[in-house]
Parts: C-alpha cells; sequence; structure tokens
C-alpha cells in the first residue's frame, strides 16, 4: 500500500509539473498541452503565462490566477499582476502593490520603497536609494548598499556602486570585488569585464586582459564566447585566451560545438577549431538547439541539422515569446518543439516539422 501512495505522489507531480502553452483562439485564451490538446479551453478576454504553477487571468476588468486545472485559486480582485515566483507575486490593488503568497494571502514587507519581482528566490528592495535583497520569507538577506542590482541569472547578479561594478550571489556575497567599468555574467566562476579601455576576464577575482579586445559577450552554454578585435570577431576562453582568431563579421554563441559566423552578409557555421563545416549561404543563423536543429533563415526561416541539411523549409517566422517575463526565451526548438508563425497564424512544429496539434492560433506563447 505504501508504495501505491507514492506512486500516486509521484504521478501528482508529473501532473503538476505540466508545460501548457498560452495560446489565443477566436479572441480568447486558453491553454494547451504539449500533445496540442485544451487543457483549458480559451475562455478568458486576457490572460498571462503561467508561472509557478498558476497563471493570471482577467474577468470584468480585474485580474485573478488560475491552477492548471482551469479551476480559479485566487479571485480576480486585483488591477494588475506580475508573476508568480517562489510562491510570492506582485500586484496591484487599487493604488497600492503587495507581496501575495499562493493562497492570495498579502505579506508584510520589510520597509522599502519599491517592491521588485522575485527572481531565484530573492528580490530587491530599495531605500534611500539604495537597493537590497529579501528572500520569499520576507527576510532581508543583503541590506540595501549598492545602486543597483541587475536580474539574477544561474544564481548570480551584476551589481553596481558608485559607477563601478562587481557580482553578487543570492546571499548578497560579493563574488567579483565591483571594481570594474562594466562586467557580464557570471559562468563557470567566471566573467568578462572591462576595466578603463581594457577588456579581459575575470576568474577568482584575477583579471587577465586579452589583447586587443574592446567588446566581450556573455558566455550562455560554452566555455567559448565570441569577442571582437579590430572590427572583427573571434573566440575566447575562459582562461581569456584567443581560442579562435577574430576574423569573422558577426557571431552567436557555440552550441553542440558549432556557432553562426557571417562573412560579409552571409552567415555559416564554424567548428571549435574555426573551420567552416556548414558554408554560409544564410541571410541569418540561430544557435543550435538541445535538439541538433537550428533556424537559418532565406526569406523565411527554416531549420538546418548539425550537417547543414535543410530538414525544415523555410517558411516560418521565429521569435521568443511576447508576453513578458521570459526574456531571452530562445528562440527554435526547445524541448522538441519550435513556436513558429506561418501566413500570421502562430503554432508549435516538432523536429520533423509537424505542426502540434494540427493547428494555428492567433497567437501561441512558448510552453512554461
Amino acid at each position: 500500500m505504501k508504495h501505491f501512495y507514492i506512486v500516486l505522489l509521484l504521478l501528482a507531480n508529473i501532473v503538476g509539473a505540466q508545460e501548457l502553452a498560452l495560446v489565443k483562439e477566436d479572441g480568447q485564451f486558453g491553454y494547451i498541452s504539449k500533445k496540442g490538446d485544451f487543457v483549458i479551453k480559451p475562455k478568458f478576454k486576457n490572460a498571462k503565462n503561467f508561472s509557478d504553477g498558476l497563471a493570471a487571468v482577467e474577468d470584468n476588468g480585474r485580474w485573478g490566477f488560475i491552477n492548471k486545472k482551469g479551476e480559479q485559486v485566487i479571485p480576480a480582485t486585483y488591477n494588475e499582476v506580475k508573476y508568480f515566483n517562489n510562491g510570492v507575486c506582485v500586484v496591484l490593488k487599487g493604488k497600492e502593490w503587495l507581496y501575495i503568497d499562493k493562497q492570495g494571502e498579502v505579506l508584510k514587507t520589510p520597509e522599502t520603497d519599491k517592491l521588485f519581482d522575485f527572481e531565484d528566490g530573492v528580490a530587491m528592495i530599495r531605500q534611500n536609494k539604495k537597493v537590497g535583497l529579501i528572500d520569499n520569507k520576507m527576510q532581508v538577506v543583503l541590506a540595501p548598499k549598492y545602486d543597483l542590482i541587475k536580474s539574477f541569472e544561474n544564481g548570480f547578479a551584476r551589481v553596481k556602486l558608485h559607477d563601478r561594478w562587481g557580482i553578487i550571489d543570492k546571499n548578497g556575497k560579493e563574488v567579483v570585488e565591483v571594481a570594474y567599468d562594466d562586467i557580464g555574467n557570471m559562468y563557470k566562476g567566471a566573467t568578462w569585464a572591462q576595466r578603463g579601455t581594457s577588456f579581459g576576464i575575470v576568474k577568482n577575482n584575477d583579471f587577465k586582459i586579452i589583447d586587443g579586445a574592446d567588446k566581450i559577450w556573455d558566455f550562455h552554454n560554452d566555455d567559448l564566447t565570441y569577442a571582437r578585435k579590430d572590427k572583427k570577431i573571434g573566440f575566447v576562453d575562459l582562461d581569456g585566451n584567443w581560442v579562435i582568431l577574430p576574423q569573422f563579421d558577426k557571431a552567436k554563441a557555440f552550441s553542440k560545438n558549432l556557432a553562426p559566423v557571417s562573412t560579409g552578409k552571409v552567415w555559416g557555421y564554424i567548428n571549435k577549431k574555426g573551420v567552416m563545416v556548414i558554408e554560409p549561404r544564410f541571410n541569418d543563423a540561430e544557435v543550435f538547439s538541445a535538439d541538433g536543429l537550428a533556424p537559418v533563415k532565406d526569406k523565411d526561416w527554416g531549420f538546418v541539422n548539425e550537417k547543414g541539411e535543410l530538414v525544415i523549409p523555410a517558411k516560418y517566422g521565429i521569435t521568443a515569446g511576447i508576453m513578458g517575463l521570459f526574456g531571452g526565451q530562445e528562440k527554435g526548438f526547445v524541448d522538441g518543439l519550435a513556436r513558429v508563425k506561418h501566413e500570421k497564424k502562430w503554432g508549435f512544429i516538432n523536429a520533423k516539422g509537424e505542426l502540434l496539434g494540427d493547428q494555428w492560433f492567433e497567437n501561441a506563447e512558448p510552453f512554461h
């Protein structure tokens, strides 16, 4: 019997973790599953993506929240709402901004001039033009001391004080001293930074200047990133070494050991030796997804495999989501599906180019 309840619990967790996509049909919003079925039929005049298991929906000019069964769990009494993160959401009721939990209870906050969204379990507070951090228990993690704290990514955030930049973790600890004119996001204990006119890599709080670099882009999901020298783009590693010498006009990140680069007006893909393995012939190109497909553009967008073969015809529009919160959303395939536009309608295709549920929508947001 004990094992039976464990199975039931696991099944409940799987159902709760189901990803849903917000779609618009006949002027109404609803939600579909990754099978293409409507989990919540289109019936809302306005709605937002799911986050933290709840989605905001509008009812008679007020906002409330539903669960993944479509049940209203927080009444529609708010003028505006943001997104839940770590069990907390910012809402506007009348003229007052508040934090609420997932039961709709108002949370008492430390003194702050403004309520900020939670990210990675923390949110900013602001006092006397300085910012710090609180956790979702409304406890002060970092007393206000910085002029600016940027969004957390992978547990780290850039901070600014007296026109100098550094990096902190979610506990408010400085992992890169606030000593640079500009700085990037943290990745595997390293980041790019600018000091004066010099650009380089900071690792273990040591700053190594990269010879001739005048711009470096963020590391993302790879140990190489692209950098510029004498108006040409090459690639550097986490130790600040040129691995692929500057020779391209434009470049994007490595993924699946391939990176899009352009020479002139056409794009192709190089490997980590700098060898062009997919010849430049595209008007634009994006990074490869984990599914092994990359969006490429002729007049419209299609998808190539790692051999450079066009496996999905170039007849689509692609873009990240537009409904807020999920900035930086990948273009192209994410977990087996790509959000695409065709003849002014939106939908999802799989790696075979098949349309999910065989249906197009007035709008379709990424799955969450």
